[in-house]
C-alpha cells in the first residue's frame, strides 16, 4: 500500500439519520481551526474511553450478560451514548427498524464417546428435543462442496448428518441443498485454521453447525458411525434502532460520516467486539462537540443488529435516496479496535494487496493513506484488510460511497511475522475471546485502543476542515453533485455482507458479524 507523507489538515462530518431529508448548503460558523485533528487526538484519551467501556460492562452484567440488539443490555449502551450527544449539542436521532432476532440456546455434537466443539449458525433451525442422533455422512469435496444439487448425486445422506467443507458458497446453499437431499442436520467444517462461525443470513431448513478444520476431518474418517447432534436457538421478529447524531455546524452536503455497531453477540457483553469501536466513537464525538468550527458537517452512528448480518447499517443506507448518498463524502468504520493480540490493519482502499474483494469506491485509497500514515509516523506498522463486506462498510461500499476504517483482528491466528513487528504472540488468535463470555473489560488491548483512537479522532478531524483528495471537494466551494455522481456511477462495488471462503487463512483480518459463506 501507498503511504503519502503530506496531508490535507482536514476533519469530520456528522449527520442525521437516513430517514432525515437532509438539508442542502453549508451553515454559517467561524473559521476552522487548523489545529482540530492534533487537539481531536490529543483530547481522546484510553483512560476517558474506558470509561465508557466500564459503562458498557455494567450495562451487561445487569441485564444477563450480554448488550445484543434489542435487548435491555443495548437499550441502555444506545440511551448512554444518545444521551451524551445530546448534552454536547448534536443533533440525536434514533433511527428504529425490524430485524429477526437470533440466539443460542444448546450446541453440541457427540460421536464415538467424544465431544465436538460445534457452533451453531445464526438462523439455523433447532434440533428436536434432546437432539437428533444419526449417522455421519461425508459430502464430497471438489470446487463447489455442497453448493450445488449435483452434489448429492449418489451421495446417500437421507438421514444422516452431512460434513461438507466450507467454501464456493453460503452456509445457507449448503444447508439448504443437503436438507434437500435428505439430510436431518449439516455440520460446515472450515477449510483452513480456526472455527467456523457462521450465519445462514435468514431461516435455515435443517440444523446446522461450523466445526474446526481438524475435528471436520476427524468426523469424515467416521463417517457411518453414529453422532448425536443437538442446537437449539431462539429466532423471532423484534424492533432495535440505530443511534445517529450530527454536529449542527458544516456543510450538509459533504458530510463526513464515521459509524461502530454496538451491539454484541448473545453470548457475552462484547467489550472489544465492539465496545471498543463504540466507545472511541463516542469520545471522539463527545471532544469535537456538537457546533464545532468545521468546513464539514460529521455525522457519527451506532449501529444496530450488525451481529446478526449488518442489519441495521443496511437499514440506513437503503433509506437513502440518490442524492443523499451524494451528501455523504465518506464513511469511516471502526469494528474491533483492541483485540488483546493486537494486530495493526486499514482497510485496503486501493488493493494493493491483491486480496479479495478488490479496491473501494473512488475515494478509499486516499483514506487508507490517511489512517496509515497517520498511525506508521506514529510509530506502528500497519498492514491492509481486505473490504470482504463482514462490517458496516459494506453497504456503503455497494452503493459507491468511499470508506474506510481500522481493525485489530479476530479470530484468525497471527503470523510469526506480524508477532515480531506488533510485539503479538504467534500462533494465537487476534481476539481468543472473539463471540465469546469472556469479550469483558479483561479482553482489552489499552495501547492498541489508544493506538487506533488517536487515528480515528485525528482522521475525523482531518476530513472535517477538508475532504478534496477523497472527492475533489475544495474547503469553501460549491460541491458539484454532478461529479461526485459521475465518479460514484463506475465505483460501486458488489461484494456479499460476509466473509469471503478466504476466512481463517492468514492473508484474511476482516472479521466482526458472523460468516456467511
Amino acid at each position: 500500500m501507498s503511504r503519502a507523507r503530506n496531508r490535507l489538515a482536514a476533519a469530520v462530518a456528522v449527520g442525521a439519520s437516513a430517514a432525515l431529508v437532509l438539508t442542502m448548503g453549508s451553515s454559517a460558523v467561524a473559521k476552522p481551526k487548523e489545529s482540530l485533528p492534533q487537539d481531536l487526538a490529543k483530547a481522546v484519551s484510553a483512560d476517558k474511553i474506558n470509561r465508557h467501556l466500564v459503562a458498557f460492562q455494567r450495562f451487561a452484567d445487569q441485564t444477563g450478560g450480554n448488550r445484543a440488539a434489542s435487548t435491555e443490555g443495548y437499550n441502555r449502551s444506545a440511551e448512554y451514548i444518545a444521551r451524551k450527544l445530546d448534552e454536547e449539542g448534536f443533533t440525536v436521532t434514533r433511527q428504529e427498524f425490524p430485524f429477526i432476532y437470533d440466539e443460542t440456546i444448546t450446541e453440541s455434537l457427540t460421536s464415538g464417546g467424544n465431544d465436538y466443539d460445534v457452533i451453531r449458525m445464526s438462523y439455523s433451525p433447532s434440533a428436536p428435543e434432546g437432539g437428533v442422533t444419526a449417522p455421519l455422512a461425508e459430502v464430497p469435496v471438489d470446487d463447489t462442496p455442497g453448493c450445488e444439487a449435483s452434489d448429492y448425486d449418489g451421495v446417500d445422506v437421507d438421514g444422516k448428518i452431512a460434513l461438507i467443507k466450507r467454501g464456493a458458497c453460503t452456509f445457507f446453499d449448503k444447508q439448504k441443498f443437503a436438507g434437500q437431499a435428505g439430510a436431518v442436520g449439516a455440520i460446515v467444517y472450515n477449510n483452513g485454521p480456526g472455527p467456523v462461525n457462521g450465519t445462514l443470513g435468514a431461516p435455515g431448513q435443517i440444523p446446522t453447525a461450523g466445526l474446526t478444520q481438524e475435528q471436520g476431518e476427524e468426523l469424515v474418517s467416521m463417517a457411518g458411525q453414529d453422532a448425536t447432534f443437538d442446537i437449539q436457538g431462539v429466532t423471532e421478529d423484534r424492533t432495535t434502532y440505530n443511534v445517529i447524531a450530527e454536529t449542527k455546524t458544516g456543510r450538509k452536503d459533504n458530510v463526513v460520516m464515521a459509524g461502530a455497531h454496538l451491539d454484541s453477540v448473545a453470548a457475552g457483553p462484547g467489550i472489544n467486539d465492539n465496545g471498543s469501536g463504540s466507545a472511541a466513537l463516542l469520545q471522539t464525538a463527545l471532544a469535537l462537540g456538537g457546533k464545532p468550527k468545521v468546513e464539514n458537517a460529521v455525522r457519527f452512528s451506532w449501529w444496530s443488529a450488525e451481529e446478526l448480518g449488518l442489519v441495521g447499517s443496511e437499514y440506513y443506507v437503503e433509506q437513502l435516496s440518490f442524492e443523499q448518498q451524494l451528501d455523504i463524502s465518506m464513511y469511516l468504520n471502526f469494528d474491533m479496535i483492541a483485540s488483546p493480540n493486537a494486530g495493526y490493519f486499514v482497510y485496503d482502499g486501493d488493493d494493493s494487496d491483491g486480496i479479495g474483494a478488490g479496491p473501494g469506491p473512488y475515494g478509499s485509497a486516499a483514506i487508507e493513506e490517511q489512517f496509515a500514515s497517520y498511525i506508521e509516523d506514529n510509530g506502528t506498522p500497519t498492514e491492509g484488510t481486505d473490504f470482504t463486506g463482514r462490517s458496516d462498510y459494506g453497504p456503503f461500499i455497494e452503493v459507491g460511497i468511499p470508506s474506510g476504517g481500522l481493525f485489530t483482528g479476530a479470530e484468525v491466528i497471527m503470523t510469526e511475522a506480524q508477532a515480531g513487528k506488533w510485539d503479538g504472540e504467534a500462533g494465537v488468535a487476534y481476539d481468543k475471546c472473539y463471540h465469546q463470555a469472556c469479550d469483558t473489560l479483561g479482553n482489552v488491548n489499552y495501547e492498541a485502543l489508544d493506538v487506533n483512537a488517536d487515528a480515528m479522532a485525528a482522521t475525523i478531524g482531518t476530513y472535517a476542515l477538508s475532504t478534496e483528495d477523497v472527492n475533489n471537494v475544495e474547503p469553501g466551494a460549491k460541491k458539484s453533485k454532478q461529479q461526485v455522481a459521475a465518479q460514484r456511477s463506475g465505483e460501486r462495488v458488489h461484494i456479499s455482507h460476509a466473509h469471503t471462503n478466504q476466512h481463517g487463512h492468514d492473508t484474511d483480518h476482516d472479521a466482526c458479524n458472523r460468516d456467511s459463506r
